[in-house]
């Protein structure tokens, strides 16, 4: 790094009371609109412009601003040998599990040896390689989609497939695109040369001519300044209160005497406090990213053909409305993160499910153990993840059991009394995650099992006096008492009743994490009675088959 860059980060660092590294990090986010600008003037007719302006802001971003030479070697080596898998073992069906795995070891040793230097301030390169770790995971398996017989694919994977390997400029441009390499957000290869070429943004002919996005001079990309400085200005305001709120609510405190001190109700307020600061940051720094990639064009998500409204939110990655009003745990988990969500859908639980079957407890698992691993290797990761899935378990049971009797029986609308379970069912959303999430903060088992008990680990007896009551004869009753309901309002008539429950989705876990444990482990066991009696009716077989030759 050129060392007269590093003075101001230092000096404003000092003052503010905040590493170099992470105001290096937020100026990044900041430089990148007006080189997003810049990215986006490129003339349209010379796409491969655009993809080496984004390859020499993201080496200058690497090398020259947080001297990551070891960082860039690091990007270099998954994406030069993920693209040799994707080429010359483009015909085997084995290509995208061998690049799969590939990506994922490499982003483990990095793991591995980030949580031995044990330097969490400073800014190092796993984050940008947990993304790279979602692009060219994806980018696999969507050259091998390029192989196969279009009916043998989903619509999502047919819109998907590269039927030719990209050139290595294009390719580059792709995994080294500038607004989103360091934190996000992911995306296709498909979505990047689609606003290459600028297909991206061609709107049907249906469309009224006057209500077609308007673009400046010949450019084809529409005029995307103003959203983009709102997803700015937001990034800013929250990456404030990040740094207004760290002074008081940084994860030291829940291991600090003086927080000890504190009531069970404080140190509750406390916990949900530290909680929503951590998520400040991110809020900020993924709204800032997204905006810039908003600047460039590649957010473009469609035009409404009624009202010409552009819709920019294609890498939207964070919802912070969804996730501090979120009213259930799925609402909550489907607001963070996005883009790994989508990630870990269709390229990890959808593609462990053989063709023609329905995705099982090893897709399940498959997509909790890729989460896992993705994040690192932390204990604290491991108490979350685990401890989120049996609140999943709770809060469906909850919804599917307690939430009709605040629906009418007859139109499913909400009685008078369902502002009530709303505000308890936000409160105890909030409050589980801000406990669950506590681990994610301190990393470290001694530390994570700590803070839990000195709130006495509310979220955990909650959690399994819940688990047993449903287990228990209770469950029957109330179901009893759902489906009494409903016969006395549809008594004589055949119509069936719809389902109170209102969850939607494919039952993929969120973010790895299962949505029904007791589904799944009957799953489970299912599966291995299954394969015990394949095994036993091949043994039989076998023995009949030798018998018979003996006769």
């Amino acid at each position: 790094m050129l060392p007269f860059i590093n003075i101001p980060f230092v000096y404003l660092g000092d003052k503010l009371g905040v590493g170099p590294d992470e105001l290096k990090l937020v100026f990044s986010f900041l430089l990148s609109y007006p080189l997003a600008g810049l990215l986006k003037r490129v003339p349209d007719s010379k796409p491969a412009y655009k993809s080496l302006f984004a390859l020499s802001i993201s080496i200058f971003y690497l090398v020259g601003l947080f001297d990551l030479w070891d960082g860039l070697r690091t990007m270099l080596i998954s994406s030069v040998g993920a693209y040799a898998i994707a080429k010359y073992l483009r015909g085997s069906p084995y290509m995208p599990w061998l690049g799969f795995v590939y990506l994922m070891g490499h982003l483990s040793i990095n793991h591995i040896a980030r949580q031995a230097a044990n330097s969490p301030r400073s800014v190092d390169i796993t984050g940008a390689q947990m993304v790279l770790v979602m692009k060219l995971s994806a980018f696999c398996w969507n050259v091998a989609d390029g192989v196969l017989p279009a009916s043998d694919l989903s619509d999502f994977q047919k819109d998907r497939r590269l039927t030719e390997m990209p050139s290595l400029i294009d390719y580059a441009g792709y995994v080294f695109f500038f607004p989103s390499m360091l934190i996000g957000p992911a995306f296709d290869f498909v979505e990047y040369r689609r606003w290459l070429d600028t297909t991206m943004f061609e709107v049907p002919k249906t469309i009224d001519p006057a209500k077609k996005p308007p673009t400046r001079r010949r450019r084809k990309i529409p005029r995307s300044a103003t959203p983009a400085m709102l997803k700015l200005v937001s990034g800013i305001i929250w990456t404030v209160a990040f740094l207004k709120l760290s002074a008081w609510y940084s994860p030291d405190v829940l291991l600090s005497e003086r927080y000890l001190g504190n009531g069970i109700l404080r140190r509750i307020f406390v916990l949900h406090m530290v909680g929503f600061t951590a998520r400040c940051k991110y809020y900020g720094v993924w709204t800032m990213t997204e905006g810039a990639c908003i600047l460039t064009g590649l957010g473009f998500n469609g035009v409404d053909p009624k009202t010409g409204k552009v819709s920019w939110n294609r890498l939207q990655n964070i919802s912070p409305w969804g996730v501090e009003f979120a009213q259930n745990t799925r609402g909550y988990l489907e607001a963070w993160n996005i883009n790994t969500n989508k990630w870990l859908r269709n390229y990890v639980y959808l593609r462990v499910t053989p063709r023609g079957k329905k995705p099982g407890f090893r897709a399940s698992l498959a997509t909790f153990t890729t989460s896992a691993f993705w994040h690192g290797f932390y204990p604290g990761y491991y108490l979350s993840f685990v401890l989120a899935s049996f609140v999943q378990t709770v809060a469906k049971n909850l919804r599917r059991n307690l939430r009709p009797f605040f629906l009418d029986a007859k139109t499913s609308l909400p009685v008078p009394t369902k502002k009530y379970y709303d505000i308890a069912s936000w409160l105890a959303t909030q409050l589980t995650f801000s406990f669950a999430a506590a681990p994610f903060l301190l990393l470290g088992l001694k530390d994570s099992l700590t803070a839990w008990s000195r709130v006495y680990f509310y979220a955990v007896v909650g959690t399994a006096g819940l688990m047993a009551f449903f287990a228990s004869p209770a469950k029957k009753q109330l179901k009893r008492a759902i489906e009494k309901r409903s016969a006395k309002v549809n008594e004589g008539k055949l119509k069936r009743v719809a389902s109170n429950e209102s969850l939607t989705g494919t039952g993929a876990p969120v973010l790895g994490i299962s949505q029904d444990l007791e589904k799944e482990f009957g799953e489970a066991v299912d599966e291995v009675r299954e394969e015990v009696r394949a095994r036993a009716r091949a043994r039989a077989a076998s023995l009949s088959k030798s018998g018979g030759k003996k006769l």
